[in-house]
């Protein structure tokens, strides 16, 4: 099952991050996708219990299904423009951010830039 997830939370970060319109699918303007489109468009055989799985278990947290429970979208990561509603906080002294050794050069030469998302991670 475990594999299974896997395949499911890399589609789901290309839809709902990168690629809605490759299946059909419409986000609002803060990420939201009807559950129910997401299924029905999905190139994959494709559940509401593994979606519901796959956001519970999924240890980065990188999916949110709304209060009612008929919509989902990526929390994180996203290269398309939405409005999460994640108000400014104040960042703590020190922040730490992953890379690829190859890419530390460049980094500490030309700083942290986002890419080909919308912001840089930080922990």
């Amino acid at each position: 099952m475990e594999k299974r997830l896997t395949q499911i939370s890399k589609f789901l970060s290309l839809v709902l991050r990168h690629k809605p319109q490759s299946i059909g699918l419409t986000l609002d303007a803060e990420g939201w996708a009807e559950i129910d489109a997401l299924i029905a468009n999905a190139e994959m055989p494709l559940t509401r219990a593994q979606i519901d799985a796959l956001v519970e278990t999924n240890d980065k947290k990188r999916f949110a299904i709304s209060s009612d429970g008929r919509l989902i979208r990526a929390v994180q990561g996203h290269s398309i423009e939405v409005d999460l509603g994640l108000a400014p906080v104040a960042p703590p002294d020190t922040l730490f951010h992953g890379m690829a050794t190859t890419t530390r050069d460049a980094i500490l030469r030309e700083g942290l830039r986002p890419m080909g998302r919308r912001y840089v991670h930080l922990s």
